[in-house]
């Protein structure tokens, strides 16, 4: 079931509202254990507290101004954009699609196996509670700016027509769909790092399916990777994060002993 732009924007106001989960011996497996958001988005809770998410304000210049350089490479970005083909549409509307397990599915071939048929359920809420993070970490900056998407202010359409009363009013930059795609590349290249190139691709893929479909700017996808990026580095240092990983390295290596 895909997440319509609605659930996405009361995703982000119940993770702000609600926190993250605190760290626990074990790492948990179900969406049980971790909490879910809230009543109507029963989504796992990232690993990182409020207060440990980068700060996205801060790490980010503002958008590109009317009248400079940037603002022309947007504008360049959106007008190629509306030359790509069908295949690729159909990709970035597939790509608008942040519900489990569809938005991992599109990373799955090139590993080779399921990671959401229930077999692996480390690696599973290891990319889940991280997608949560990365989201999250948008928002600050996002909120405070309020960009304008590039189908409103250049009066077209997108890929994803039901959302589009929702994307006019939720702010641009960064990209909240970027930093998810990218944090599930980071995670993923970091545990199979024989297919990290084809992993990365994907990720970037995936952001870039938002600048495809006329919701986001190419500076907002930038922006969006920069912070998905900043987010795992944070995960890092959380035990429950490190902890999980190793759990799913074990479940992806007994995949591939079993291969």
């Amino acid at each position: 079931m895909a997440i319509g732009t609605n659930r996405t924007i009361a995703l982000a106001a119940a993770l702000l509202a609600a926190g993250c989960a605190s760290p626990q011996a074990a790492p948990p497996t179900t969406v049980a254990d971790v909490g879910v958001l809230s009543e109507s988005i029963p989504y796992p809770r990232g690993y990182l507290a409020a207060e440990d998410l980068p700060d996205s304000l801060a790490l980010l210049p503002p958008p590109p101004a009317e009248g400079t350089a940037a603002k022309a490479a947007d504008q360049e970005a959106y007008a190629r954009a509306m030359e790509a083909g069908e295949a690729r549409w159909a990709l970035a509307a597939s790509d608008a699609d942040l519900g489990w397990p569809h938005v991992v599915q599109g990373f799955e071939p090139i590993l080779g196996l399921s990671l959401s048929d229930g077999s692996r359920p480390h690696t599973e809420m290891l990319l889940r509670r991280a997608m949560a993070d990365a989201g999250l970490s948008t928002y600050r900056a996002k909120t405070h700016y309020n960009r304008v998407r590039p189908f409103v202010e250049n009066g077209s359409g997108s890929c994803t027509p039901g959302d589009e009363a929702a994307l006019r009013g939720d702010g641009s930059y960064p990209s909240g769909h970027t930093a998810i795609g990218w944090m599930l590349a980071l995670v993923l290249a970091e545990l199979m790092p024989a297919r990290d190139d084809d992993l990365l691709r994907r990720g970037y893929d995936f952001g870039h399916s938002r600048v495809i479909c006329r919701v986001h700017w190419q500076s907002d996808t930038a922006a969006g990777r920069l912070i998905a990026s900043a987010t795992f580095a944070r995960l890092q240092a959380d035990p429950v994060f490190a902890a999980q990983r190793e759990r799913a390295r074990a479940e992806l290596a007994q995949a591939r002993d079993g291969e």
